[in-house]
């Protein structure tokens, strides 16, 4: 029987209190490997057998689905689950719990019917403005059903463009129920995050950013740079003799090639790859080996053993599940802070079964020092601004990412020499707390007073 953590029971009520209070449809944020699945299984169960309401489920990618709709079957074993899914080769229209995959159904809304409540799992996939799969589907859902709600799930509550996703004017306009990366890890639902910066660094300040990420071309030439490539994955298989399943974030096809080459000639070891080009059949023996699956030889092979290094070219992010993954690398630099978050928590699942302690995060991109630490991470609406520095910084001694607050690195005990004084003062001395939640007190000169009488 399957116990949700009182995080995961929070996050139910939450959603329940606002859909009985409020008009307007909420959202969870739950980060990466805390069991979102766990929470839109409750809620279809509940609303199914409490409300005898009717539910779909939307994801973007099949192994989602298949998680979820597995998370719904182990949590209520009795309800029928359909599933709608070109992929996955189903397309269930009469079930009360429909778990379907947004590339299947976004223009098929009459054909499935009626539903009482659509959850959206990674729902910061949701367009902002215009059309998009999403906006298309749930505008059609609400002419069958003008009384339907959306409820959304996701890890990152925001856009590279479009700033947050829950705003009045959206789809899902606020965020009923936070948790964060920091709490989780803290409580013992996460695995702890031990991060790197690389001593071999690109040459990134040249590139330039188009759509609001940098462009992918000069980053594929700033990365697959043999000198920096070669450097950059000694260290790497250095720095990870102790880790068992290594995963790792390349620029361009033809730079996650290199990158597996060189891996291996250091290693030993084979380190397999994953594009866009991958069959599925071939994909998904790579997934399952480096889950530590063993594939046996067959009639023309020969066997084929775990595997510990993965690289690969934007694919293993959302709905990539190994919580085996003991170290996540970063051969690339990106401008956006949710594809960072999603980067970094293919690696903050619990896996006590093969004796995981923590995650090694290893940045040769320079994400860190200009997003900041993740639980950190603040997202500004465009067109307010770049904001100052990331509160991070690079230890030069043991190239730990830490707060940019320590004087000293809490890794090695390295003293930072203190900055430079620019000999300026403001005119007036500041105001706010020194600590954040303390009270700020100002004094005002009062330049005249008037008085009325109020009838």
């Amino acid at each position: 029987m399957i116990v949700p953590r009182p995080y995961q029971s929070e996050a139910v009520e939450a959603v329940y209190e606002h859909l009985r209070t409020k008009d307007n449809n909420p959202c969870v944020v739950l980060p990466t490997g805390t069991g979102k699945s766990l929470v839109l299984a409750q809620i279809a169960k509940d609303s199914v057998e409490k409300w005898n309401g009717r539910v779909l489920i939307l994801a973007h990618v099949k192994e989602l689905l298949e998680q979820n709709a597995d998370k719904i079957r182990k949590l209520c074993p009795e309800l029928k689950i359909g599933i709608y899914s070109a992929g996955l080769k189903s397309r269930d229209t009469a079930e009360q719990v429909i778990v379907a995959g947004i590339q299947s159904v976004y223009n098929k809304a009459c054909e499935l019917d009626a539903f009482d409540l659509v959850i959206v799992d990674e729902a910061h996939l949701i367009s902002s403005e215009g059309d998009g799969m999403y906006r298309t589907f749930l505008s059609d859902m609400k002419v069958i059903n003008p009384h339907v709600r959306v409820i959304g799930l996701t890890a990152t509550p925001f856009r590279l463009k479009g700033g947050l996703i829950c705003k009045p004017e959206n789809i899902l306009n606020e965020i009923c129920y936070e948790t964060g990366l920091k709490e989780m890890i803290q409580q013992g639902y996460l695995s702890p995050l031990i991060s790197r910066a690389g001593r071999a660094e690109a040459n990134l300040a040249n590139l330039h950013i188009r759509g609001g990420e940098f462009i992918s071309d000069e980053v594929a030439a700033a990365m697959d740079n043999d000198a920096l490539v070669t450097s950059a994955c000694r260290e790497i298989v250095e720095l990870t003799r102790d880790r068992k399943s290594v995963l790792i974030f390349t620029a361009s096809v033809d730079h996650c090639k290199h990158v597996a080459e060189k891996i291996q000639a250091f290693s030993g070891k084979e380190c397999a790859i994953v594009t866009g080009d991958t069959s599925p059949a071939e994909r998904a023996e790579i997934i399952a080996r480096f889950k530590g699956k063993f594939i046996p030889a067959d009639l023309f092979g020969t066997p084929k053993p775990p595997l510990k290094f993965l690289a690969n070219v934007n694919v293993l992010t959302c709905g990539f599940d190994a919580p085996n993954t003991d170290c996540v690398v970063m051969l690339r630099p990106t401008n956006s802070p949710g594809l960072l978050i999603q980067c970094a928590g293919r690696g903050t699942r619990l896996s006590p079964e093969t004796g995981k302690s923590s995650c090694l995060f290893l940045d040769y991109g320079g994400n860190i020092l200009r997003h900041g630490p993740l639980d950190m991470i603040k997202v500004k609406e465009p067109g307010s601004g770049k904001g100052g520095d990331a509160p991070a910084k690079k230890c030069p001694q043991c190239l730990a990412l830490i707060h940019a607050g320590y004087t000293a690195c809490p890794e090695c005990g390295y003293v930072f020499p203190p900055k430079e004084s620019n000999d300026k003062m403001t005119q007036t001395a500041s105001s706010a707390g020194v600590i954040s939640g303390q009270v700020d007190y100002t004094d005002y000169e009062v330049l005249d007073v008037y008085y009325c009488v109020h009838e």
